[in-house]
């Protein structure tokens, strides 16, 4: 019985470290950074606007998708895609809160990273990114874009 209160005693000082970290990684720059253009975009009327355009034009797309490129609209439709989301990428509010998504899952992933590769380096750790020093290729093997066989 003495290994496993042993055990309980390490599981919460564990859990206690984790929670600590929580509120550290809480209280970064990063979070900071990103709970403000989080706010910022979800109450920026262009945005919203932007948002609910493109939603509905990938959402034509999707369906000139299914036929592939011999549906007559399907490059119209693609398109459309691409110039809604260009109007995105050159917003401010939406450009800003992409940084500071990036800035954060960064942050995530170094410090998930480190955890797991102080167990093990053979850890894999999940990431939003395709991180260069992985080996993996563009596109990833579920979505059939290219893959090398070396991504995690």
């Amino acid at each position: 019985m003495a290994v496993m209160e042993a055990k309980a005693m390490d599981m919460s000082a564990i859990l206690l470290q984790a929670y600590e970290l929580g509120d550290w990684i809480n209280s970064s720059e990063e979070v900071t950074d990103y709970l403000y253009w989080k706010n910022e975009m979800e109450h920026d009327m262009e945005v919203k606007t932007l948002i609910r355009l493109f939603a509905s034009k990938k959402q034509l797309f999707e369906e000139c998708e299914r036929f592939g490129h011999f549906h007559p609209d399907y490059h119209s439709a693609l398109d459309q895609v691409k110039a809604i989301q260009e109007q995105l990428h050159q917003n401010s509010v939406w450009s800003r809160f992409n940084q500071a998504e990036e800035s954060l899952d960064d942050l995530l992933y170094s410090i998930s990273k480190t955890i797991a590769h102080s167990v093990s380096t053979t850890i894999k750790v999940p990431s939003n990114l395709v991180q260069a020093d992985e080996g993996c290729s563009s596109g990833s093997c579920s979505t059939g874009g290219g893959c090398s066989g070396k991504c995690s």
